[in-house]
């Protein structure tokens, strides 16, 4: 298990769930579920995982993130019943499916095995942060301040996979995610590398053209944005040292 650093935001009232709803790109309906919070454009505000309470709704942000969660809300609040405010929590991830009795908890595939994230349960972590962003770029997880930002469409880092839904009413940043996603296609997206030496900024070389950058490295994985025309099995360069694509 592995402790998962967290801001918590609490939107309650009469109107929360229709509020969200309309607010972030998931089903929330379907709580828990990941979701992502956009400008009108489709740039990433703030990704967060949805849980549902007994009278109201706890989002999962990034560290750093809540304060930019709770002003973007309360923007768009309105004539909205709701309230949104801060809370103090703890989380950590457990391997394994199965949530834990009398805690709150969600699924996490945020290490590329099924877990669950379960909250103020007050274990003690056994893996270290070292182990976790191992597994995490193995996995080709993208991470916030790494892999997404406001610079990064949902779909290059693949979020439209796991943190939109096509089916749902409106919501910032809708109409250009479902331009993308039916008419349209990525010019780069997220891949994992094998390669002996990289560091965050590195470029990614083909046939000694430019065509990524290195977002997150560790003993001999990376992962990186490449464009989309440089086939999966082609060879790489990153500085001096030779690179290959996993997936």
């Amino acid at each position: 298990m592995a402790a998962r650093p967290r801001d918590y935001v609490r939107v309650a009232g009469p109107d929360a769930e229709d509020f969200l709803q309309r607010m972030l790109s998931n089903d929330v309906t379907a709580a828990p579920c990941e979701a992502l919070l956009l400008t009108s454009k489709a740039r990433v505000i703030a990704p967060v995982v949805v849980a549902r309470r007994q009278e109201d709704f706890l989002l999962l942000t990034e560290p750093g993130l809540g304060e930019t969660v709770i002003a973007t809300l309360t923007r768009a609040r309105f004539a909205a019943k709701v309230s949104i405010e801060a809370e103090q929590h703890e989380s950590v991830v457990l391997m394994g499916s199965d949530p834990m009795s009398g805690v709150l908890s969600t699924p996490n595939r945020e290490f590329g095995e099924p877990a669950v994230e379960v909250i103020d349960s007050h274990l003690e972590p056994t893996l270290s942060e070292a182990e976790m962003q191992r597994m995490r770029i193995e996995a080709g997880i993208p991470a916030w301040g790494k892999e997404i930002d406001d610079s990064i469409l949902p779909a290059e880092a693949g979020l439209d996979e796991t943190h939109v839904s096509f089916t749902k009413g409106c919501y910032p940043g809708q109409e250009p995610i479902a331009r993308l996603h039916h008419r349209g296609k990525v010019n780069r997206r997220l891949r994992v590398l094998a390669v002996d030496s990289a560091r965050p900024g590195d470029e990614i070389r083909y046939r000694e053209k430019v065509v990524g950058r290195v977002t997150s490295a560790i003993d001999g994985r990376a992962l990186g944005y490449i464009r989309v025309e440089v086939p999966d099995d082609a060879e790489l360069a990153v500085g001096t040292a030779k690179a290959r694509s996993l997936h």
